[in-house]
């Protein structure tokens, strides 16, 4: 089974601090389920852009998939009503 691995934008970095510690567990487990299946059932392909987006809660994860370098970049991550913004 291939690992992918997870890396974090600066903005994503930024908006994961400014969440709650439950979230941020949260926030975390999702992202380590991606490391075996980086398009799980409930993600969706973004209109628009590349990528993806996972709902967690309110939150929302948008990410792209470099299959080729086996790296999932997240994009930015928030508040369903701020993050398309």
């Amino acid at each position: 089974m291939t690992l992918f691995s997870i890396e974090l934008s600066t903005s994503a970095r930024k908006s994961l601090k400014k969440l709650s510690k439950r979230d941020q567990i949260l926030v975390f487990t999702v992202l380590e389920t991606l490391k075996n299946n980086p398009t799980p059932p409930k993600s969706l392909k973004l209109r628009g852009r590349d990528g993806y987006r996972l709902r967690v809660g309110d939150l929302r994860i948008i990410y792209t998939v470099q299959r080729g370098r086996l790296i999932i970049l997240i994009l930015d991550l928030g508040h369903r009503r701020d993050i398309y913004r």
